[in-house]
């Protein structure tokens, strides 16, 4: 009997791994093996062809199903309070945005909800949320701040982020987005609200360990490239990764601006031109495609994935869930949707959640694919091919889900 695999606390024979290796094509399937799992790390994987004799009792045996790398959403805005959904009917009634903003809806209503909130109504609110992505497979997700815009509120979001971590099985990643909008307190002097986040709320989220990145919405109706440089040198001198909403509505230079700070990522995209592409290919920042956004918009630029894939820049897939642009909870629709409507194939898709989403986090040495060495996130499937995963929504495949070696339930 394998040494390895002996060592190995927990072991499921006969799985088909689809490893998401980059040496490996496409969805790096292999033939049937055995994977091992010790202290949390995916220890052992062997080929059943390989394994001689009888083996212990507490061996499961998977019959051949599929098992991937866990799913990783990596950029969602799932902490907030109250809803959009008045505004979101009046929208469809033709009342334009604008008008919608002047009386008191848009992103500030839900600022207004989000900071008259408390942190255990916070963490209620997001804990249903939290647990469709987990009953879809998401073992690692990603959480902004953005909606407090002030010191206590911001950290308010980042703590209920870290307290939905602990509490529950699944891995999360925080990120301090303060520079999401002008809040109305500072509407007449934006300079002053970037001044504060430099000098107050990126020092305070880092002494408390609390963002494990800095993001900004770069954009007209945002922030300037000049307030986002601002914001990543302040970042940077607090040893914060730095990501950006780039190029969603207009081309500021974003992307350029981001790579030149080895940003681990910028999202959005649809207008990315020639020079930020070539900016991300140069320093390996990942593109990460929010096409729930881009769809709950009836938006029509689609980003340039044509040119990122010739350049071989990464393309992250990821849910982008929010009140106001993206209400859907759901990473797997987010797959299909970077299918059908950014002409993604279904492997792209499947490495956007996995491998290119691990890196979109700077977790591309512990997660995001089926290798000895690497974190036990992985999951089980009932189907017969992982293309189902982008093609199939709304029903259950899910037969096992792990997250750090310990099997979880994810109903």
């Amino acid at each position: 009997m394998n040494k390895e695999l002996l060592n190995c606390e927990r072991v499921w024979l006969n799985v088909m791994p689809a490893t998401l290796r980059p040496d490996l094509a496409d969805y790096g399937l292999l033939e049937p093996h055995a994977l091992g799992v010790h202290d949390g790390k995916i220890h052992a994987l062997v080929p059943m062809q390989d394994l001689k004799g009888p083996h212990p009792a507490h061996w499961r045996d998977m019959k051949g199903k599929l098992v991937t790398p866990g799913l990783i959403d990596c950029h969602t805005h799932l902490i907030f309070a109250g809803s959009r959904a008045e505004e979101f009917e009046l929208r469809q009634q033709g009342v334009p945005y604008a008008e919608i903003a002047r009386k008191g809806g848009g992103i500030l209503s839900t600022v207004r909800a989000t900071r008259a909130a408390s942190e255990d109504r916070l963490y209620e609110l997001a804990v249903p949320r939290i647990k469709s992505l987990i009953r879809e497979g998401v073992t690692t997700v990603e959480i902004k701040s953005g909606y407090g815009l002030t010191l206590a509120d911001e950290l308010k979001m980042l703590r209920v982020a870290r307290r939905l971590g602990e509490s529950l099985p699944i891995r999360v990643k925080t990120t301090l987005l303060a520079a999401h909008a002008v809040p109305p307190e500072y509407r007449d002097d934006p300079d002053s609200w970037v001044e504060t986040i430099c000098q107050e709320i990126i020092p305070a989220a880092a002494e408390a360990g609390l963002a494990d990145a800095v993001d900004v919405f770069c954009e007209h109706i945002g922030f300037s490239l000049a307030q986002t440089e601002q914001v990543y040198l302040a970042a940077d001198q607090y040893n914060l990764a730095v990501k950006g909403h780039m190029d969603q509505l207009s081309n500021l230079g974003g992307s350029t601006l981001a790579a030149h700070f080895g940003a681990l990522s910028v999202d959005h995209l649809e207008h990315l031109d020639a020079t930020g592409i070539q900016a991300l290919a140069h320093r390996g920042v990942v593109a990460t495609l929010l096409p729930t956004a881009f769809y709950f918009l009836k938006e029509t630029k689609l980003p340039p994935v044509e040119a990122l894939r010739r350049a071989g820049v990464p393309m992250a897939v990821s849910s982008d869930i929010n009140p106001g642009t993206a209400p859907i909870v759901s990473l797997r629709m987010a797959m299909n949707m970077a299918c059908t409507l950014f002409g993604l194939t279904p492997v792209e898709a499947m490495a956007g959640v996995t491998r290119h989403a691990a890196r979109a986090l700077g977790e591309q040495e512990r997660l995001g694919q089926l290798r000895v060495g690497m974190l036990a996130d992985f999951l089980v499937w009932n189907c017969a091919h992982p293309a189902e995963l982008s093609y199939l929504i709304g029903v259950d495949q899910l037969v096992s889900r792990v997250v750090n070696g310990e099997e979880t339930h994810h109903g």
